[in-house]
């Protein structure tokens, strides 16, 4: 099949799943997944991608990273550490260690058990949110909560990608000595990512950084406003692509780096300036960061980011009795993970959060959700390296498809109880 032909076949295969996930308000990414397993299972797409595809797919998921961490910002990040670490760390906890243990007894493979454990960490915010939305709930207490929860989540669950993934994958041992080479060179990432944030891209240069040539007098803020910023968008990608590029060099996925890129780049570098004075916002500089981040979440959540999710669910080939074998496997893991992320988000929300019970559960039912993070850390096992069995992967995709299936259905079912306890208080 011609690379483009089948290009056009996953884009016609996205525009459906839109469609079906606007009429059921699900995640488009569930659709997505679904579309790759339809079409290649009826044999419409071929078992093996192109190179064009794979590789098209792998901008995609970089893309999605970065759009990810630049719907947030540093602010907003440090505020919600403050409130909601306690949700976040033990609501990340437990579903990782309640995963380790249930398939590594299953498959006997520290390293398997670690990918799956990986990939059941992090919360799918944006199917949270759209649930709470239907039911009328986007602006409660436990909306922001759980949002705030989710981006720590994220952030630690990317952490531990950076340390873990190259133990699994054999690049360090799985021994003391490894996983502190592996986090020494998570560190110093960090590191570099922080001074970028921290010293390089602001506008306002303090002390010694004044006097380094170039970097004292130019910063992204003169890259991104350069003529009106007309160019801002193809400077923020390029900004994702080379902090991506700086995280493969360190040996992680570029999709890390890029969520950092993200997560580092602010508003108020879009100001425009003249001879280093900040101007005040005016509407043309209002459009040109809404602007940019328009062209950046269409690219990333419309026509670039879904053949990433498209190609991985075309990497499930039907076999039913590959499907019968991991069917135990899954409804186990599926049922430690329903039972311990709910009690320990929940309870973390109880006892350090402040929230009440009935709160307490909602948040619970909230973090059940597993989206993009999760299919990333099961492409770089699966596909990438190779840790993953085909059965693993069938047992995760399978679990992680029941874990979204029950987040709009548990918020559903509890919204009555949680509106009747808000009412009486």
């Amino acid at each position: 099949m011609h690379p483009l032909a089948h290009l056009a076949i996953v884009w016609a295969a996205v525009f459906v799943a839109v469609v079906a996930a606007k009429k059921t308000r699900l995640t488009p990414v569930l659709f997505f997944l679904f579309m790759g397993f339809l079409l290649v299972n009826v044999g419409i797409l071929p078992v093996e991608s192109d190179l064009f595809i794979r590789e098209f797919a792998e901008l995609g998921i970089i893309f999605i990273m970065f759009s990810l961490g630049f719907e947030e910002t540093t602010q907003n990040f440090m505020a919600s550490m403050r409130k909601s670490w306690g949700i976040a760390l033990f609501g990340a906890i437990g579903p990782f260690a309640i995963s380790y243990v249930i398939t590594d007894y299953i498959w006997n493979d520290p390293h398997i058990a670690l990918m799956c454990a990986l990939a059941m960490t992090a919360t799918a915010v944006s199917l949270t949110m759209v649930s709470l939305r239907s039911e009328g709930l986007k602006k409660s207490v436990v909306a922001t909560r759980i949002m705030t929860s989710a981006v720590i989540d994220d952030i630690g669950a990317l952490v531990a990608v950076a340390i873990l993934v190259p133990v699994a994958t054999g690049a360090e041992t799985l021994s003391l000595n490894g996983v502190a080479s592996a986090a020494g060179k998570a560190a110093l990432f960090f590191v570099i990512v922080t001074l970028l944030g921290g010293w390089i891209f602001p506008h306002k240069l303090r002390g010694w950084v004044k006097r380094v040539p170039l970097i004292g007098r130019y910063g992204v803020k003169h890259i991104l406003t350069f003529d009106e910023g007309r160019h801002a968008t193809l400077a923020i990608l390029l900004l994702a692509l080379s902090v991506g590029l700086i995280a493969a060099y360190f040996g992680f996925h570029p999709a890390v780096g890029a969520y950092m890129a993200g997560l580092i780049v602010k508003e108020e570098y879009f100001l425009f300036s003249d001879k280093s004075r900040i101007i005040k916002k005016t509407p043309h500089t209002k459009s040109v960061y809404k602007e940019t981040k328009r062209v950046v979440d269409k690219a990333a959540f419309s026509w670039i980011g879904p053949v990433f999710f498209v190609d991985l669910g075309a990497k499930i080939i039907f076999d039913t009795n590959l499907l019968l074998e991991v069917l135990p496997y899954a409804a186990a893991l599926l049922a430690g993970l329903l039972i311990v992320q709910v009690g320990s988000a929940g309870l973390a929300a109880r006892y350090t959060g402040g929230m009440t019970w009935h709160q307490s559960l909602m948040i619970g039912f909230g973090m059940l959700g597993r989206a993009e993070l999760a299919f990333v850390v099961m492409d770089i096992a699966y596909v990438q390296n190779e840790i993953l069995t085909k059965e693993a992967f069938f047992t995760l995709m399978i679990t992680a498809f029941c874990l979204n299936i029950a987040v709009p259905l548990t918020i559903r079912w509890w919204r009555p109880y949680y509106q009747a306890a808000e009412t009486r208080t």
